[in-house]
């Protein structure tokens, strides 16, 4: 009899289980809030250990299934009033669009494709990381099911579809750790294409916050072997949802005008 009720429910939960392909798409699909405000502090440390600190603000807003977004750097006073505008469309055959607002040039700059896979302001986030993914442009594997800090998580091997999508994000593949309870990816081992170094993301602090899971603080680190060659630690502060932002306020005019 036990045995009848062991096969029962392993063909049951066989059944309910999630495709890799499925996780995927409720990672992407997970309710992240809408017309949002937040402070931001962006920590860069360096090999030895020294620490830049940057203060900024970011708004955020959904258009459908695309998502607004606009950054403004505070302090110190060497990048105050740049901007960065980020337009991250859901349709995958539509390349996201990025402007950088750099007041000592009083000028908006596009980021091109080609330079995605660069730094984001001297950090180890990527233009690229500053949007999310699209489904679409990926295959995925679920490898096993972790605990991960006392979480089950699914552990996804995640390969891009073309050299396209390697050229942009500059990341060959990666391992994701996903929360089976929440959906939310907190942790990530990112490959390199160039120069044989790996990327480890990581999600310090996760809070929920009017019933949405939000991230309050996230790091990455870039690694050669064992050695750590910079980290850069993002914490984010007076999380408010339901905001009054307009679309009409995403626009490289904003950028240009600053707040």
């Amino acid at each position: 009899m036990m045995k009848i009720l062991l096969l029962i429910t392993l063909t049951l939960s066989s059944l309910f289980a999630l495709t890799a392909q499925e996780v995927a798409q409720k990672v992407s699909d997970r309710d992240e809030g809408d017309n949002l405000t937040s402070k931001m502090k962006m920590i860069l440390i360096d090999k030895n250990g020294k620490k830049r600190i940057r203060d900024l603000k970011t708004y955020t807003k959904n258009k459908g299934e695309d998502k607004l977004k606009l950054m403004f750097f505070l302090t110190p006073a060497d990048v105050k009033n740049t901007g960065f505008l980020t337009y991250d469309y859901d349709d995958s055959n539509k390349d996201d669009d990025q402007w950088l607002y750099l007041p000592e040039l009083q000028k908006v700059k596009r980021i091109a494709s080609s330079d995605k896979s660069s730094s984001f302001m001297g950090s180890d986030f990527t233009y690229s990381d500053m949007t999310s993914r699209n489904v679409e442009d990926y295959t995925y594997e679920i490898m096993k099911e972790p605990m991960v800090r006392g979480h089950k998580t699914w552990q996804l091997l995640v390969t891009p579809k073309s050299k396209k999508t390697i050229q942009e994000t500059g990341y060959t593949k990666s391992i994701m750790f996903i929360r089976q309870d929440n959906f939310v990816a907190i942790q990530a081992l990112n490959y390199i294409k160039a120069g044989n170094k790996l990327k480890y993301m990581m999600v310090n602090k996760l809070e929920k916050i009017d019933g949405i899971w939000s991230v309050k603080e996230i790091q990455m680190v870039t690694k050669k072997g064992r050695k750590t060659l910079h980290k850069t630690i993002f914490k984010f502060s007076d999380i408010k949802y339901n905001q009054d932002l307009k679309e009409s306020f995403f626009t490289t005019r904003t950028l240009e005008r600053g707040i």
